[in-house]
C-alpha cells in the first residue's frame, strides 16, 4: 500500500505464507502487518530525511503506567539520552481520532518527549510539548 511517504527500499521474504520485513532497529525479520508498514517507513523517514541515527530509536519499549504495562510504538531520544520524540502508529485503514491521541497521552506522561507524530501512514499529526501542553506543529524538527 503506498502511504504519504518517499519511498523506501525495504527487504521484504516470504516465510510459510507469511510475509516478513527486516526491521533495521531491532535488526530481525517481523510480521509485515499493516502497522508495520507504518512503522518500518516512519522509522526510514527518521533516518533518511530528518537525519536521526538509529542508535536513538527504540521500536515497542515498554513502560509501566498505573501499574499496567504499556508498549509505545517508536522513541526517539537526543544524544544524552533525554526524550526527544514520541510516536504511535495506526495502520493505514485506522482513523487517527481522539482516542489515538488520549492513548499517546498515556504514554508522553510518563516520557515527556518533546514532540509526539501520531501516523496512520497516510495523516500525520504533529505535537509539540510547549508549558505542559502539546499543541499541533506542522512537522518534526530535523536532526541537529
Amino acid at each position: 500500500m503506498q502511504l504519504n511517504f518517499k519511498d523506501y527500499n525495504f527487504t521484504i521474504k516470504n516465510e510459510n505464507g507469511n510475509a516478513l520485513i527486516f526491521d533495521i532497529i531491532r535488526k530481525k525479520y517481523v510480521s509485515l502487518t499493516p502497522e508495520e508498514w507504518v512503522r518500518q517507513h516512519v522509522v526510514r523517514h527518521l533516518i533518511e530525511e530528518k537525519g536521526y541515527s538509529a542508535g536513538l530509536i527504540a521500536i515497542e519499549k515498554s513502560l509501566k503506567y498505573n501499574g499496567l504495562h504499556k508498549r509505545f510504538d517508536l522513541y526517539v531520544a537526543n544524544n544524552d539520552g533525554s526524550p526527544q520524540i514520541l510516536i504511535e502508529c495506526k495502520a493505514p485503514n485506522v482513523k487517527l481520532t481522539e482516542a489515538t491521541l488520549k492513548q499517546a497521552g498515556i504514554y508522553q506522561k510518563h516520557l515527556k518527549a518533546k514532540f509526539v507524530l501520531l501516523t496512520n501512514g497516510l495523516q500525520h499529526i504533529y505535537l509539540s510539548l510547549q508549558s505542559e501542553t502539546l499543541v499541533v506543529i506542522d512537522d518534526l524538527p530535523n536532526f541537529k
